[in-house]
C-alpha cells in the first residue's frame, strides 16, 4: 500500500501567517520595553536654569547641589530632585494686585488688606511692595511649603503691628521710611526663626492715604500746612534780610562813636598839650604871653564877624569890617 501525503495549500498559509504575526508581536514588545527603558532612564535626566540651582535626593533625602546646565541622576525613585530658584527677586502686594504690566501698568485695590488701625486709633489705607529672594534653597526646599504665601502674611502681620504703634499724622509723615526699615527688619526675624531660607530684599511703602471719606478734611490740613509753612518761610526770609542790614547799621554806628570818641580823646589830649605849652610860655614870659593871648583872642572873636561900634548916646557909627584889615573871610 502506497502512503502519500494530501497536500492542502491553506494550512501551508496558515502557518506561515502565524509565524509572520507572533514575530511582528514580539518586535513591537521589544520595541515598547526599549522606549519604556528609554524612558526611565530619562527621568534621571534635567536641566537647571541660569538662576536656579537643584537639589539631589536619594530615597528623599537631600545629597547634593547642582548649579545650571545638563545633569544626570539615578532614576526615579532611586533618586529626584528638586529645583529651587535662588536669584530672582520675587514680589509680594500688599492692598493692591498689578493687574497688566505694559507701558502703562493698571492695579487693582484690595482694601481688606490695605486698611489698618493706626495707635491713635483713625484708620489708614497702605499699599506695600515685599522683595523677596531665596539665600538658602536647602532650607526653603525642605522647610518651607508656599513660600510666597509664608511672606505675605508675615509682612502683613508685621506691618499692621508696628502702623498700630504709631499716630496718624506720623505714618503719614515723619515715619514712613522707618516704619518700612522695621517691617522689614521684623520679617526678616520671623523668616529666619522659621529657618525659611527667606531674604527680605525691601519693603516699600508706595502709598500712605487716609481713607477715602476722610480725604478732604485731610485734604484742607495739608493745605492748612502748607500756608504755614509759606508763612513760616516768609519771615525766615525777611529775617535773613532784615537781621543782617540791623547787624551792619548797628556796627556802623559803633564804628561812628568808636571813631567820634577816638577823634574827641585826641583833640582834648591834643588841647591839653597846648595849653601845657601855653602855660610853660605863660610861665617863662608872662607879659608877652598875656598879650599874645588878648590879641589871639580878639582875633578870635572878630574872625568872621562884623562889629557895629555904637556911640554913648546910642547912635550907630559907621559900620566898620574889621575882617578886611585881618584878613579874614566874614561880609
Amino acid at each position: 500500500m502506497a502512503e502519500y501525503e494530501i497536500f492542502n495549500p491553506n494550512e501551508e498559509f496558515d502557518d506561515e501567517g502565524n509565524n509572520h504575526e507572533g514575530h511582528r508581536w514580539r518586535n513591537i514588545i521589544i520595541i515598547a520595553v526599549i522606549i519604556a527603558i528609554g524612558v526611565y532612564l530619562l527621568t534621571g535626566v534635567y536641566q537647571v536654569g541660569p538662576s536656579e540651582v537643584a537639589l539631589v535626593k536619594t530615597f528623599g533625602e537631600y545629597k547634593s547641589t547642582a548649579g545650571p546646565g545638563l545633569h544626570v541622576h539615578l532614576p526615579y525613585p532611586v533618586q529626584s530632585h528638586v529645583i529651587v530658584d535662588v536669584r530672582t527677586i520675587n514680589k509680594v502686594e500688599l492692598g493692591f494686585r498689578t493687574t497688566s504690566t505694559g507701558r502703562t501698568p493698571t492695579y487693582s485695590s484690595y482694601t481688606d488688606e490695605a486698611e489698618m488701625i493706626t495707635g491713635d486709633q483713625n484708620i489708614i489705607s497702605i499699599e506695600a511692595v515685599v522683595q523677596y529672594r531665596v539665600n538658602d534653597p536647602v532650607a526653603y526646599a525642605f522647610n518651607v511649603i508656599q513660600g510666597y504665601d509664608l511672606v505675605k502674611s508675615t509682612s502683613e502681620s508685621v506691618l499692621r503691628e508696628r502702623v498700630a504703634l504709631s499716630e496718624l499724622e506720623n505714618v503719614l509723615t515723619t515715619e514712613r521710611d522707618q516704619i518700612a526699615m522695621e517691617t522689614a527688619e521684623r520679617v526678616q526675624s520671623i523668616l529666619d526663626s522659621y529657618n525659611s531660607g527667606i531674604l527680605i530684599q525691601n519693603v516699600y511703602l508706595q502709598a500712605v492715604t487716609p481713607p477715602e471719606p476722610v480725604v478732604p478734611a485731610f485734604d484742607d490740613v495739608n493745605n492748612a500746612r502748607q500756608d504755614q509753612q509759606t508763612a513760616i518761610n516768609e519771615a525766615q526770609r525777611y529775617g535773613n534780610d532784615i537781621i543782617p542790614r540791623a547787624e551792619g547799621e548797628a556796627q556802623r554806628i559803633l564804628n561812628d562813636a568808636q571813631a567820634y570818641a577816638y577823634e574827641q580823646v585826641a583833640k582834648a589830649t591834643g588841647e591839653a598839650e597846648r595849653f601845657k605849652a601855653l602855660l610853660e610860655e605863660y610861665q617863662n614870659s608872662e607879659d608877652i604871653t598875656r598879650k599874645r593871648l588878648i590879641l589871639d583872642s580878639v582875633q578870635q572873636m572878630i574872625k568872621n564877624s562884623k562889629i557895629q561900634v555904637v556911640s554913648e548916646k546910642g547912635d550907630t557909627l559907621n559900620f566898620l569890617d574889621l575882617s578886611e584889615f585881618i584878613g579874614g573871610d566874614a561880609q
